[in-house]
């Protein structure tokens, strides 16, 4: 009739989880004072902020991919509720009241601070490189119809006896993002990554990974206008500056004059794939010569399995979240959880070595 057994001795010894909870628990003392800002002074208790945090990211790590799923996975799973720090008896939230506590952590920059709480203990145990780095950026899919993409200064639309699904014939029609707007997600653009693909309403999706274990070390995301990628990586570049000259591979999207100048004036080599059908190329040979540009060249693919995790694991191939904010929110902390992930094999092939 009772059970002694507490989900700590039920979760194996050498579960994955037990690794990415030590290096959750390692970073959350460190981003107390920001809780502390987050929680209400007064009124009703509200979920400590630790289980909100430790919540959304098991619903990253296991590709539950809404809020009401996983109270129900709390409801019965073991080892979701240790990991989320809950008893066995302990009540599961109900949807719509966790939904609202976690949009206290989406208004602060918790994403970040956790972000860089994981990049801290990475550096700490030497899997970072400081000197060898790669950027490249990827499209978003909005949480956004292709029917919601409407003119800008457009007559309310005709009555339609399907108001959940209203008939819409663009066909046709030229739609760009000069003229028209998601009326869903004003935020996002029509887009595509390159020639031959349908344009999407999306966001850019950007990162940097430094070449060593292949770790995130930066994020950003812009609106898709066809030069965020080359503005953002400049922005990323900006906090990897330093004292010392960096390397950046990049691929052939990002070989323009302009772009590699600004990396130089930052200190940074751009390692960028050559455009070989121009006749003046902006990377010449004192660049292309070196061993360390194959190297990058070779290394920097290694950020499509960042982007390839994200969008298939994490939920960033179509967010759930609308405006910008909250979706850069929601890609700075799934590479924060890509990191935990890698970090926890990095370790598991270390001790096997």
């Amino acid at each position: 009739m009772f059970s002694y057994v507490s989900p700590e001795e039920r979760v194996p010894r050498l579960h994955p989880l037990r690794a990415v909870r030590e290096m959750t628990d390692r970073a959350l003392p460190e981003m107390s004072p920001r809780f502390d800002e987050l929680c209400a002074k007064g009124g009703r208790p509200s979920i400590a902020p630790e289980k909100l945090l430790r919540a959304p990211l098991l619903q990253v790590l296991y590709s539950i991919r809404s809020e009401r799923m996983l109270m129900e996975q709390l409801d019965y799973n073991l080892l979701f509720r240790w990991f989320v720090g809950l008893n066995m008896d302990d009540p599961v939230w109900v949807p719509t009241v966790f939904t609202k506590n976690r949009n206290r952590l989406l208004e602060g920059d918790i994403a970040e601070e956790f972000f860089a709480q994981i990049l801290a203990q990475a550096r700490q145990d030497g899997l970072l490189s400081d000197e060898h780095f790669s950027v490249d950026g990827t499209l978003v899919e909005a949480w956004a119809g292709q029917k919601s993409f409407r003119k800008k200064q457009d007559a309310p639309p005709p009555s339609d006896p399907d108001k959940g699904n209203p008939t819409v014939d663009f066909h046709g029609e030229k739609r760009s993002n000069d003229t028209h707007a998601s009326t869903t997600d004003p935020d996002c653009r029509l887009a595509r990554k390159s020639g031959g693909h349908e344009a999407k309403l999306a966001y850019c999706g950007n990162a940097v990974i430094e070449n060593r274990n292949g770790l995130v070390v930066a994020t950003e995301v812009l609106q898709a206008n066809g030069t965020a990628e080359r503005a953002a990586a400049l922005l990323m570049a900006e906090r990897l500056g330093g004292d010392h000259w960096i390397t950046m591979g990049a691929d052939r999207g990002y070989h323009r004059r302009d772009f590699v100048r600004e990396l130089r004036s930052m200190n940074i080599t751009p390692h960028v794939a050559q455009n070989t059908s121009s006749r003046s190329s902006a990377i010449d040979g004192r660049t292309a010569r070196h061993e360390s540009y194959a190297v990058s060249q070779t290394k920097r693919k290694r950020i499509e399995e960042v982007f390839g995790w994200m969008k298939t694991v994490a939920g960033m191939r179509k967010v759930r979240h609308r405006g910008l904010e909250k979706v850069a929110w929601m890609f700075t902390f799934a590479a924060a959880a890509y990191n935990l992930v890698r970090m926890r094999n990095l370790r598991v092939q270390a001790a096997a070595a």
